[in-house]
């Protein structure tokens, strides 16, 4: 018998998947020392692809408003689309590979 997730579980669920994405992110040197300018934060289009590289989107977006979301035990979207977005940015990048899994997983919780 199928027992839904509990409230509590799917922030633990989300926050352990979003270790192993920043984890990885690091390990494979996607992570930045220093944050983008100021002006790469004033975005138009989806995953901020005006103004700053997907990597970046997802170090000082997306990780940021998801732990956000957690600490806050705020909603979290219907849906996500970060994987598909990154196996378009990363498409025959072989070291994004694990990082590609990883965040369609992510997107698998919100399925």
């Amino acid at each position: 018998m199928f027992m839904p997730e509990k409230p509590q579980d799917k922030y633990e669920t989300v926050a352990r998947s979003l270790a192993k994405i920043e984890e990885e992110m690091k390990r494979i040197g996607y992570w930045q020392a220093e944050p983008p300018p100021p002006e790469a934060y004033d975005f138009r289009q989806a995953f901020a692809a005006d103004t700053m590289a997907f990597s970046q989107w997802l170090q000082f977006i997306f990780i940021p408003r998801v732990k956000q979301i957690i600490a806050e035990k705020g909603e979290f979207p219907a849906q996500s689309q970060v994987g598909v977005m990154a196996m378009r940015e990363f498409d025959g990048s072989t070291e994004a590979g694990n990082l590609v899994t990883l965040l369609s997983e992510f997107d698998e919780l919100f399925g």
